[in-house]
């Protein structure tokens, strides 16, 4: 079937559209922004995954609350920067992330971008899967109906056949991502050392050695990562935005980095009693670190940090395939979309399914080095984000795809701080690692 073919796809989405009319001229703003709203959540929470909670609960646990509290906080303002843009992108240009550079860059760097993308992705997912079995592991629920059970909600959630169902099934689960708050809550933290925390920025703790290095890198990765760029604007363009949506689309994104933020500190924070208590937590995997908290907590707010975890890894899986399956679709050309059934796009969603599958096969192998690879795959997604901020920068200012949309100098230059920092960050790491008795 052409993708030009009047089809199911569009038939959706066009019904998705006069809903929007119909809010914009009588049905008032919260519905106008309750029917925009979904993209920039999903992304924000989806990127709170199963890696990111990990490195937050190792950085509450062997750092406490002062330095990263508000160095978390500054990098989801970086995440909303870099987000806004695949906003813009997706709105105006009515295309996928890897469809433009494909279009813009051609064919090798079209390429390149997927190829990057799905490696890196695969290893993330695997990660995924490590926190969804970890997880579950602490109510009991053996590794492979861990696994299963991840995939089996993640087919059902892709079977609705529209990405209006999808992405509300998709936010739903999001949302769960906020059971930090209430284990936080449970440790009695002390507010004022986090009001001061927030006040007056301290001191790096012990100095930037390899250790903190990893830690840092860990944080940023957590927040900001290539697949993000891939999922919002190949989001934006499956629901339909246009340019008149764009104000909402950039509330949405700022509503998903405050509650990402917000989970992402409730994280710190539920894991702080650790350092406080001088718990060694440097070796903690995911249900190691509830498991620790129970006598802080309570079984049940153990219980609820060990969800939190499941959860996290699932919607990130469900969010990492589906930004693969999108890309994979842009630069081979054909359909993807989650308007359109099996039948229509069997490419987009077998990349979507295998992907997900494989990651969560690896999981179960035995002796796989899994702590390997929850601990550098953040590592790698910021060493990869220099060159996927460098394509966001030139494709937003490309006269041909945005006319009058392209960023101005104020967003511009939040975009070159934010590539800065990252590139910086990344430089600062590999020094650490050449030189690794080096401090600063």
């Amino acid at each position: 079937m052409s993708m030009n073919a009047p089809n199911r796809e569009e038939a959706a989405r066009a019904l998705d559209r006069l809903q929007v009319t119909q809010a914009r001229h009588k049905g008032g703003r919260m519905r106008l922004l309750w029917l925009l709203v979904g993209p920039g959540i999903l992304v924000m929470l989806g990127e709170n995954d199963a890696p990111s909670m990990l490195s937050y609960s190792a950085t509450g646990s062997q750092f406490g609350i002062g330095f990263f509290i508000p160095f978390v906080i500054v990098t989801f303002m970086m995440a909303f920067v870099a987000q806004e843009i695949t906003v813009r992108l997706g709105a105006v240009s009515k295309a996928g992330h890897a469809e433009l550079i494909y279009r813009r860059f051609g064919r090798f760097w079209g390429n390149f971008a997927m190829i990057d993308l799905l490696l890196t992705n695969v290893l993330t997912l695997i990660t995924e899967f490590v926190g969804i079995v970890a997880g579950a592991g602490y109510f009991g629920i053996p590794d492979y109906a861990a696994v299963g059970g991840a995939l089996i909600v993640m087919a059902l959630a892709f079977m609705s056949r529209r990405y209006w169902s999808f992405e509300r099934i998709a936010m739903l689960l999001a949302l769960c991502n906020l059971v930090f708050v209430p284990v936080a809550l449970m440790t009695h933290p002390n507010w004022n050392a986090i009001g001061k925390s927030l006040l007056a920025w301290g001191p790096l703790p012990g100095g930037f050695g390899s250790h903190t290095a990893i830690i840092l890198l860990s944080d940023i990765g957590a927040t900001i990562t290539p697949w993000m760029l891939f999922f919002q604007q190949g989001a934006v363009s499956d629901k339909g935005l246009s340019v008149r949506d764009i104000p909402q689309g950039r509330i949405d994104t700022g509503i998903g980095a405050l509650l990402a933020a917000l989970a992402a500190v409730a994280c710190i924070i539920a894991t702080s009693p650790l350092f406080v208590h001088h718990m060694n937590a440097s070796q903690f995997g995911a249900a190691q670190f509830a498991q620790a908290l129970a006598p802080y907590v309570g079984r049940f707010g153990g219980a609820l940090f060990a969800f939190g975890i499941l959860e996290a890894g699932l919607v990130a899986a469900i969010a990492i395939s589906t930004s693969s399956a999108y890309a994979f679709g842009e630069v081979t050309q054909r359909a993807h979309s989650l308007n359109r059934s099996f039948k229509e796009a069997k490419g987009f969603y077998l990349v979507l399914i295998a992907i997900a599958a494989i990651s969560g096969s690896v999981v179960l192998i035995p002796g796989f080095p899994l702590e390997f690879v929850v601990l550098i795959v953040n590592v790698i997604a910021v060493l990869t984000m220099p060159p996927a901020i460098g394509f966001l920068l030139l494709l937003v200012n490309d006269r041909e795809i945005m006319g009058d949309h392209r960023s101005g100098w104020f967003f511009n230059s939040l975009g070159l701080l934010v590539g800065a920092f990252v590139s910086v960050a990344g430089l600062l790491y590999a020094l650490t690692v050449i030189f690794p008795s080096l401090h600063f």
